[in-house]
């Protein structure tokens, strides 16, 4: 019987509709015990004799795939991949897949806590009043405001309803979506020099990439209006953190909502975590109990379709596998 690792936390030793589905095909499930995320130390010695990963956001690179000659497939739940050497995962005929579809509804509502906890003061007041406080300073509306939006792919689309309900206006930079197809939802694509100085908002919904890595700094927060907000659910590596610090602390952005950082977690003495105008969470904002469930049905349909030698095309990410794959 193939073995299945459950490696992502939130799904490890729970019952869902997911395990089911893999019982009834015929495959055996393994659970690590405890929910944080596994280390290479860990899938080490998890691994070997495993065909299968319904995986988090752990690291699988090409060492670990020398010592794991049976690995078949990696199915992400979730739509980054950058945990995964995808290159290396080819080379040794292990496909990879993530889950599209499933969860930017909870993106988009967790950018969108976010965003209230900062301008609205949320978190803050909350601490204050705790230890015998009463701040009625006056806060940030959203009304009116510009949302800049880096990305509209799933969950940049998933942004702008939610902005329009909070009379926002929406612009944004996505080289792969049309003006046309941009206005369609009421979205005027801008260049990025564009983005960062007309928006208020700036929310962050792309993948990490050599291109994208680091590329928010103070050349960037420089340009953006004194007093926006700035708003991460996409990857910490987007972002030089100290960067970020120094022009929240300066006060020319006003606050920043981040439900990602490098390295997560955070140590102790990171700066951003004593900052008032700062709300952090920890890095959950695709995993709410409804896209958890999704995410985990479809990496485990990928997985079954690959076992029964179909082709789950639209959530495989290295294609050049395919010629000559088997399980």
């Amino acid at each position: 019987m193939s073995k299945v690792l459950i490696s992502a936390g939130p799904l490890r030793n729970n019952p869902g509709r997911f395990r089911d589905l893999l019982h009834q095909a015929g495959l055996e499930t393994i659970d690590p015990p405890g929910d944080y995320q596994l280390t290479s130390q860990d899938l080490d010695s998890l691994l070997p004799g495993v065909s299968a990963v319904v995986a988090g956001m752990e690291p699988y690179t090409n060492d670990l795939f020398l010592r794991c000659p049976q690995l078949r497939v990696i199915a992400r739940t979730g739509v980054g991949y950058d945990a995964v050497d995808v290159q290396a995962a080819t080379r040794h005929g292990i496909v990879a897949t993530i889950t599209p579809g499933t969860n930017q509804e909870s993106v988009a509502e967790q950018a969108f806590a976010l965003m209230l906890g900062v301008s609205r003061r949320v978190a803050l007041n909350d601490r204050i009043i705790r230890i015998g406080g009463w701040d009625r300073t006056l806060v940030i509306p959203l009304r009116g405001k510009t949302l800049g939006l880096f990305g509209l792919g799933r969950i940049g689309k998933a942004m702008v309803p939610r902005a329009r309900a909070f009379g926002m206006d929406v612009i944004a930079v996505d080289p792969f979506t049309s003006s046309a197809d941009a206005q369609k939802l009421g979205v005027q694509l801008v260049d990025f020099e564009t983005l960062i100085a007309r928006c208020d908002v700036l929310s962050l919904h792309c993948p990490l990439t050599p291109e994208t890595r680091g590329l928010f700094s103070t050349a960037v927060f420089d340009r953006m209006k004194p007093g926006a907000l700035f708003i991460n659910t996409a990857r910490g590596g987007v972002v030089n953190e100290a960067d970020l610090h120094q022009a929240l602390q300066r006060g020319h952005l006003a606050g920043a909502g981040l439900d990602v950082l490098e390295p997560e977690p955070p140590s102790a003495d990171n700066p951003l975590i004593q900052l008032d105008n700062v709300v952090i969470s920890p890095h959950i904002s695709g995993i709410d109990t409804k896209a958890m469930a999704d995410m985990a049905e479809k990496a485990v349909d990928c997985i079954i379709q690959l076992k029964a030698g179909d082709w789950p095309e639209d959530c495989v990410i290295n294609q050049d596998v395919r010629p000559g794959w088997k399980w």
